[in-house]
């Protein structure tokens, strides 16, 4: 199977772990089975002849081996939990790096809460399948082989007798192990809209409370929790029908040992302690094939998370690199071009965003981007730096179409404030940094005092040095998007890409932002670098746009109109409309018609 050589992959690794708990195993199984003939001994040669040294001679060494037994299961148990941890670390690693791969598409995609099922609960099953393969996985089959080998050599017929028994027991844990799985699989589906309705409110929860929407959501999880209660209600009732079923099996084994022994022994042909020799075999043969059924469900569970597993880290991103794809060079000046760009999401069924897109932004100068709600404005934007790849058409930057050029040149070059604003969990310095880890002391400030930033930071109780609560819940919205400004501009790029993101700030704060990106207040150039950074930036206020050098109106996503404001005030009606709603005097009335009657 495609998934077991995956966890073979991750076990290698741990190989010498992983033989020398099979051996250690191996040889606490031939101990266990050493018992059965030992007590055969005990009774045959000791009691049946009243040799009490033979009886102490025996107990003895049968304590040592329990004494040996013990010591080795505590070993093996050791390194099997080492080898399953390791695995499960790799695993996560594998996991966590396979998603940073991840381009948007597979975001959009990918659910979060389900992201987070798979790197917990699943990773969690992998490693509990590879414990137990391990240890009770191997010993049982190990025992019912050993136990069937040592039943025929202590009476072939009888062992004969026993045989069809074995077959009709296999036969039963065979139905229940493949019915397992599938059903197991139906559980995790169950867990992962659990999980997800579990993420969505705690991430909302502000928004839930706010809105007076407890019992709404308490119903949402009423109907997931109680979905997945029921399917693993029938799960566990399944699983619960084995063991009285395998038990029926080894009780009619039992009796049939007895009564065809007792026979025999009457007759002569078997002692008592063949007799109860047999019996442990027996018992021994086929309490393994119990202990694996009631193991299936760890199996079943196991196996079903790491085939989710294997989508995840079997998927491809979306975007990525192209062979033979160049880096950018440090003096390419940062030009961007849309040549007849279209786009539309990877789902099924979804209409175009963007359509027949064409324009050209100069190195250096500022390029607004404005229209209504769902224009398509933020995909715009998102094609530069290569979130997205556009679905026809050519985007270039630098002079170069980003599908032919590094990831990682790429986006060194850009910097984006996304139109919410995340920070960590941390410090202020800490978040200012974070894709600058080496900036200087006097870059990160003055990077602050460009987005109006350093001012509300110096306020704080320990400055820069503040602590930042998860998702930055310990400052406003405002605050918010300035920090993640002033973390854009540490990055000193070449481009700068501001997406709706000063929408929380008042305007004469904006206004002091525009003041500072338009002076081009930059970090330290690199050597070589190109003079002047790019600005995109999207808006929904007008007076944001008003000084840009290109102001692009998108509608419906199609480019409607592009120059400076003066050009759009004369001609696009629907620019003027905009401004008009804003900073006019309000909407145009339509005019009356010729012969006075009203519109």
């Amino acid at each position: 199977m495609p998934h077991l050589r995956r966890l073979l992959g991750f076990v290698r690794p741990y190989w010498r772990l992983a033989v020398l708990s099979l051996l250690i195993l191996c040889a606490l199984v031939v101990l266990d089975l050493a018992i059965p003939r030992l007590i055969q001994r005990v009774i045959d040669q000791g009691i049946a002849r009243h040799d009490r040294a033979v009886v102490v001679r025996t107990a003895l060494t049968m304590l040592g081996i329990s004494a040996a037994s013990a010591l080795l299961a505590i070993a093996n148990n050791v390194f099997s939990v080492r080898v399953g941890e390791g695995v499960a670390r790799d695993l996560r690693e594998a996991l966590f790096l396979k998603i940073q791969r991840y381009s948007f598409g597979n975001l959009d995609r990918q659910k979060t809460g389900l992201l987070l099922v798979r790197l917990t609960s699943d990773v969690g099953a992998v490693r509990t399948l590879t414990q137990v393969s391990l240890r009770i996985g191997t010993r049982a089959p190990l025992m019912m082989i050993g136990s069937l080998a040592l039943m025929i050599t202590t009476n072939g017929p009888l062992a004969l007798l026993m045989l069809p028994l074995l077959l009709v027991t296999s036969l039963l844990i065979a139905f229940f192990v493949v019915r397992m799985e599938p059903r197991f699989r139906l559980v995790q589906r169950k867990l992962d809209a659990l999980n997800e309705v579990l993420h969505e409110n705690l991430a909302g929860a502000r928004l839930v409370k706010a809105l007076v929407r407890g019992e709404h959501e308490c119903a949402r999880f009423d109907v997931a929790n109680e979905a997945m209660t029921l399917q693993s209600i029938q799960v566990m009732q399944f699983v619960a029908s084995m063991t009285p079923a395998l038990t029926m099996c080894i009780n009619l084994g039992v009796v049939l040992v007895i009564w065809r022994g007792g026979l025999r022994a009457m007759e002569g042909a078997l002692s008592l302690g063949q007799i109860v020799a047999f019996t442990n075999y027996l018992l021994t043969t086929m309490s393994p094939l119990i202990m694996m059924t009631m193991l299936s469900n760890t199996w079943a569970s196991g196996l079903a998370s790491l085939r989710r597993l294997d989508a995840i880290l079997d998927s491809v991103p979306d975007v990525r690199d192209a062979e033979g794809a160049e880096a950018i060079p440090a003096s390419a000046p940062a030009s961007v071009a849309f040549e007849d760009v279209s786009f539309r999401y990877a789902q099924a069924g979804s209409d175009a965003v963007l359509s027949g897109i064409d324009f050209t932004a100069a190195a250096g100068k500022t390029i607004a981007i404005l229209g209504s709600t769902g224009a398509g404005k933020s995909t715009l934007v998102s094609l530069i730096p290569r979130f997205y790849d556009a679905t026809s058409g050519r985007v270039r930057a630098f002079g170069r179409d980003v599908r032919g050029v590094t990831g990682d040149s790429l986006l060194r070059r850009i910097g984006v404030v996304p139109q919410e604003s995340v920070l960590f969990s941390g410090t202020v310095r800490d978040n200012l940094r974070y894709g600058a880890p080496d900036a200087s002391e006097e870059a990160v400030i003055a990077a602050a005092r460009a987005a109006q930033a350093h001012e509300f930071i110096v306020e704080l109780p320990e400055g820069y040095d503040s602590r930042v609560e998860a998702r930055g819940t310990n400052f406003s919205g405002g605050q918010r998007q300035r920090l993640a400004i002033a973390r854009a501009l540490l990055l000193d790029p070449a481009i700068l890409i501001l997406d709706d993101a000063t929408s929380a700030v008042d305007v004469e704060t904006e206004t002091k932002i525009q003041t500072a990106l338009a002076a081009g207040t930059r970090g330290v150039r690199g050597p070589g670098e190109a003079p002047g950074r790019t600005t995109f930036v999207v808006a929904q206020r007008v007076s944001t746009v008003l000084d840009a050098d290109t102001i692009l109106v998108l509608d419906k996503g199609h480019l409607v109109a592009q120059g400076t404001h003066a050009e759009l005030m004369t001609s696009s009606a629907v620019y003027r409309e905009i401004y008009d709603s804003q900073l006019g005097e309000g909407p145009r009335a339509p005019a009356p018609a010729a012969d006075g009657t009203p519109p």
